[in-house]
């Protein structure tokens, strides 16, 4: 779509319309008298069931064609009517209406993240838009046109996003010219959940190749920005292609002006001979279909990581990691040493206050102490665990032994005092992923290759730090930045205990 990082002039210019305001896109419930309502609700039902039924018949032999299609290596020979678009989302609104409560109120998108996470797949609508088509062919080179690629890879995103049960929409899915208002309009009049844009790129050397996804950050910024991460994360890593990273940019109409979070995906430059070559081939492009679609099923079915800093709290650092979590949203767990408790008090009340857990380590970190009986071990934690309270108010039940659980300091207790915590109704907490930071001169870079590559793409992940340590909190924030397919959450005495 793009050459050399600017629009071109003709078609390619039109994907950055100039600005205007954005209607937004809020849902409210008013207030009625109660015959109204009850009259409302009769029509409601009826005109549902109605709605339903054609739709459901309509999505039917919508699906029936995508599969034919998809078999016999041709294009979908009719388009997704408006008709059946307004059926469908009138159906997704109208069921909407009649559980909403009757208090006036707007849609809010601060807690986007928790109120998406775990949505049935069945009820989740995506909007795919093939970019170009018709008389506007997009970038072209050596006889193969964008429009056609767009296509081809949108409709096996689709066929794979509805094997997973998601609702799937195209904006076109024959050779068909739109607008990019109709686009737009297509999306937003759909309700739909996320919109992606997919496109080929161009460049005025035939050397650049490699993936890019654009976000607007003024439309739903941190949910744009998460979805781009992800299908670029997955795009390049099924495909191998050159990872050209996600690029914010305001002016592009489409991501810009629909009213769900939005990017738009450049798989390859059509002016790179080798990438040309692979783009028309329906292998790589089952690729970067899987691609793409792994990352939007883990935008909506994230994975679990259970960020943990131990030691701490430090003055400096804690902060600047309260700080950086505050910033992103994200709740962690700190489990605490006594002894800095009562240095740093004011840090440890934070640490509460602003939503994060709190656990017992010890009180003084001293192995040989620690861990020279069960009753040395108990008198320690009774001391931190009260230390913990008065500062906080909290009474935890959640520790991490110093070393963990199974260590060379503790290989002749550990047993019976896991036995006698356990017993008191405590629960202990190891990890399955680390930063490996309690080490000298530890460096950032280390630090964060550490955290990535002992996940191990687990579902759930426990990952140690230590908040004391001063290239972890100066490396937090890249850190963050690896695991857009985790959801950040604080531990609890219901979550499943990771324990060697």
């Amino acid at each position: 779509m793009r050459k050399s990082g600017a629009y071109i002039t003709s078609v390619y210019m039109g994907y950055s319309r100039k600005y205007y305001r954005r209607k937004e896109y809020k849902r409210k419930e008013y207030k009625r008298n109660w015959l109204y309502r009850i009259g409302k609700r009769v029509a409601i039902l009826s005109l549902a069931a109605a709605v339903g039924v054609m739709a459901a018949d309509k999505i039917a032999t919508g699906v029936g064609q995508l599969q034919s299609a998809m078999t016999g290596k041709q294009f979908i020979t009719t388009s997704v009517s408006m008709t059946s678009l307004e059926e469908l989302s009138g159906t997704r609104r109208l069921l909407s209406d009649i559980a909403a409560e009757e208090e006036e109120k707007e849609l809010v998108y601060s807690d986007y993240l928790a109120g998406y996470v775990g949505k049935e797949r069945q009820d989740t609508l995506i909007v795919l838009d093939p970019g170009h088509g018709g008389e506007d062919e997009g970038c072209a080179q050596s006889g193969v046109e964008e429009k056609t690629i767009n296509l081809e890879i949108a409709l096996a995103v689709q066929h794979k996003l509805e094997q997973l049960g998601y609702q799937v929409l195209l904006t076109r899915d024959v050779d068909q010219a739109l607008t990019l208002e109709e686009r737009v309009e297509f999306a937003n009049k759909a309700n739909a959940d996320i919109y992606v844009s997919i496109h080929q790129n161009s460049s005025e050397s035939s050397k650049v190749e490699g993936i890019e996804v654009w976000y607007n950050r003024q439309n739903k910024g941190d949910e744009s920005e998460r979805l781009s991460k992800l299908i670029q994360k997955y795009a390049v890593q099924d495909t191998g292609a050159v990872n050209r990273e996600i690029l914010e940019e305001e002016n592009l109409y489409v991501i810009r002006e629909c009213a769900m979070p939005a990017c738009l995906v450049e798989t390859g430059f059509l002016t790179n001979v080798k990438e040309r070559g692979k783009l028309t081939t329906s292998e790589y492009q089952e690729q970067m279909a899987e691609g793409i679609v792994s990352g939007i099923d883990l935008f909506f079915h994230p994975k679990s990581m259970y960020l943990t800093f131990d030691d701490g709290p430090s003055e400096a650092n804690t902060n600047t990691v309260l700080d950086i979590l505050k910033e992103r949203n994200i709740k962690a767990t700190f489990f605490v040493v006594g002894e800095n408790v009562k240095k740093y008090p004011e840090v440890a009340k934070r640490i509460v206050e602003e939503g994060h857990t709190i656990g017992i380590h010890c009180n003084w970190h001293d192995y040989d102490m620690l861990y020279e009986s069960v009753d040395s071990y108990l008198a320690d934690f009774e001391e931190a665990l009260e230390t913990v309270k008065e500062v906080t108010g909290v009474e935890t039940k959640l520790f991490r032994f110093p070393g963990g659980s199974i260590n060379t300091h503790n290989k002749n207790v550990y047993e019976k005092i896991a036995e006698e915590m356990t017993a008191r109704g405590y629960i202990y907490f190891d990890w399955n992923a680390s930063l490996e930071d309690a080490v000298k001169d530890a460096k950032q870079e280390t630090l964060i290759q550490n955290a990535v590559s002992s996940t191990l793409g687990r579902k759930h992940v426990v990952m140690l730090a230590h908040d004391v340590v001063d290239e972890t909190a100066l490396c937090l924030d890249e850190l963050l930045d690896q695991f857009p397919e985790y959801w950040m959450q604080p531990l609890t005495e219901d979550v499943t205990p990771v324990q060697f």
